[in-house]
């Protein structure tokens, strides 16, 4: 393990796709200001910090497959992050092989299976169990203000609604793939509503097919104008999208993100009948 901050892209095999994340394997020596000024020197969406796991986490057979991890963007730390969480999966299965890894996080423990499939590396995370709660009038008037978004636009299919997989993002709907595609909004309007509201992001959704989705999260309180692939919200739309019944209690869905941005991006998300809890899974490779 090394105090190097390695670069790597989640949700892509291309590392000029998906979503990049800072990865520290060894930690153990940074406090939380120099966690957040390394985060804040990388300037990706999110670093992810490991140190050693509290004890008696993940019991025998955990034994060196078990961490604690510490998510950070540039701008503050945040309870979960999935793409950052992808990215760290593939880096320490690069190390100690795939299989079985278990994470201890804010928001709670966060298993992730890792696997080679033709020499490519895939994470599946599996997140905390969910929630969905409604929004006022007043705070989506103030979303959709800031977005510069008029009501017409949003698909009366997807009731907002603000959903939680590890952390809360606000869920909307566009009627229309122009609508996802124009994102043009005011940057210190929405942080200041997401703040109020402990958002992480927004995820704004277009329904491509019944099991297909365009979405894209604008994530100001993070620093950054648009988060390119956000595992977090879509573990939180997954629980959001079948607890609507929107999709069936056992699906797996295909989100396409980062495209609007040049980083295109895929992540898999898997709802199981049963288990509240929802997986997301996506490729990950080291950037140069």
């Amino acid at each position: 393990m090394t105090t190097e901050v390695l670069r790597y892209t989640a949700f892509s095999h291309d590392p000029d796709g998906g979503n990049p994340a800072g990865v520290v394997l060894d930690a153990a020596g940074l406090d939380e200001s120099a966690m957040l000024e390394i985060a804040a020197g990388l300037g990706y969406s999110e670093t992810a910090f490991l140190t050693a796991p509290p004890e008696g986490f993940g019991g025998p057979e955990g034994e060196g497959r078990a961490f604690t991890v510490r998510y950070f963007s540039p701008k503050a730390e945040v309870p979960f992050c999935g793409h950052a969480t992808v990215a760290t999966a593939v880096a320490l299965a690069e190390r100690i092989g795939p299989g079985e890894i278990l994470l201890a996080t804010r928001a709670g423990t966060v298993p992730v299976s890792v696997t080679s499939e033709g020499g490519q590396l895939r994470a599946t995370l599996t997140s905390v169990e969910p929630h969905t709660e409604e929004i006022g009038a007043a705070d989506l008037a103030e979303a959709l203000a800031a977005l510069d978004w008029p009501e017409a636009d949003l698909d009366p299919a997807f009731p907002p609604a603000i959903a939680y997989a590890g952390a809360r993002h606000l869920v909307l709907g566009a009627r229309t793939r122009a609508r996802l595609a124009d994102l043009a909004y005011d940057f210190a309007r929405l942080e200041a509503l997401m703040r109020r509201l402990d958002l992480t992001t927004v995820q704004l959704v277009h329904r491509a097919g019944p099991a297909e989705f365009h979405v894209r999260d604008p994530f100001p309180v993070g620093g950054v104008v648009e988060d390119p692939a956000t595992g977090a919200a879509a573990a939180a739309f997954g629980a959001y999208a079948r607890e609507r019944g929107l999709v069936p209690a056992d699906a797996v869905l295909t989100l396409h993100q980062g495209a609007d941005m040049g980083r295109p991006g895929v992540l898999t998300v898997e709802l199981r009948a049963g288990d509240p809890r929802v997986r997301v899974g996506g490729e990950g490779v080291r950037i140069p």
